[in-house]
């Protein structure tokens, strides 16, 4: 018995040591359990990065022995004075970039509303639409370019029955970043799930007290549903933004290492491709790669510092600005 006593009397104080000892060291706790990812970063991310940016400052090239020669910012004015290239991709890439961000956006947001209403069968509706993004974007890539063969291909086909002339839409220049723009709606389905997701979120008080006082379906739409929406689309356009600077696989698949009829889809990232591993220029390739780096970095900064103007944190009926 006084055995069993002193055992409950002791365990409470190492209960009470275990946990002033875990209370002092918590910040050495919590970089344990971060440390995996840490590694990773270190391994993955910040070491390839820092090796590109001194390979941009060098003359590396296939079947370079030994250090690759310095010659400091050679590459970067090369890019800036002699490719007539690097103009055309940037260019082929912001065009791209402005036309399928907005769509993707606008069209995500509008089907994530329509698949937010109350009907029956919804979860089937959800899959269905989101099926399409699990596609591999090769073989998504593909079947576009069957649905828009010149001959043979369903759009096509529908502009024939309804009296307009067939499109020649991978064979012209004119047609080809429009294709592309067109594919790139394919994969809304990401984004889609995230609106959903925000617009589930809103609670469903908001929407009664309005139309309690008499607000219509748009009015709520436009002063409650878009208001609180701002910070899941700010979330997408960024995601878009940086996604569309690095658009590469559909190019690739579709129209080759030449970017198609006189180089129209030419974008950026095919363009950085064609360089280290068509002309095997692996330095000059880098300095490509720390340019588009940099500009994804000032864009992605320039959209954080303004979304405090136009992104709107919310709870209940405050709104607070980002």
């Amino acid at each position: 018995m006084a055995r069993s006593i002193a055992s409950d009397s002791i365990e409470p104080s190492r209960q009470k040591r275990l946990q002033e000892w875990w209370f002092r060291n918590r910040s050495l706790i919590g970089f344990v359990f971060i440390f995996p990812w840490f590694a990773g970063f270190i391994i993955f991310d910040l070491m390839p990065f820092v090796y590109n940016l001194y390979l941009s400052f060098t003359d590396f090239q296939i079947g370079t022995v030994g250090t690759p020669p310095w010659i400091g910012l050679e590459n970067y004015v090369d890019i800036f004075t002699k490719d007539d290239l690097f103009g055309k991709s940037m260019y082929n890439t912001v065009y791209y970039l402005g036309f399928s961000v907005p769509l993707r956006l606008v069209f995500a947001f509008l089907i994530a509303l329509l698949l937010n209403l109350r009907v029956r069968g919804m979860p089937i509706y959800r899959t269905l639409f989101y099926v399409p993004s699990v596609v591999p974007l090769v073989a998504a890539t593909l079947i576009f370019a069957g649905l828009l063969n010149t001959k043979y291909g369903l759009f096509n086909q529908l502009f024939v029955l309804v009296g307009i002339p067939p499109v020649r839409w991978l064979s012209r220049p004119e047609w080809l970043k429009i294709s592309l723009i067109i594919l790139s709606l394919w994969g809304f389905g990401a984004q889609m799930i995230i609106f959903l997701a925000g617009l589930q979120g809103i609670p469903d008080d908001l929407y009664e007290a309005a139309a309690i006082d008499g607000g219509s379906g748009w009015q709520r739409l436009l002063f409650i549903t878009v208001p609180l929406m701002t910070p899941t689309i700010f979330f997408n356009l960024l995601i878009g933004v940086i996604g569309g600077f690095q658009v590469f696989a559909q190019v690739f698949v579709m129209f080759d290492t030449s970017g198609g009829i006189l180089g129209a889809a030419l974008v950026y990232m095919l363009h950085v491709y064609n360089k280290a591993f068509r002309d095997f220029q692996f330095g000059y390739a880098a300095a490509l790669s720390v340019i588009l780096f940099s500009i994804i970095f000032v864009l992605t900064i320039a959209l954080v510092y303004t979304s405090n103007r136009w992104v709107f944190y919310g709870d209940g009926g405050e709104e607070q600005e980002a």
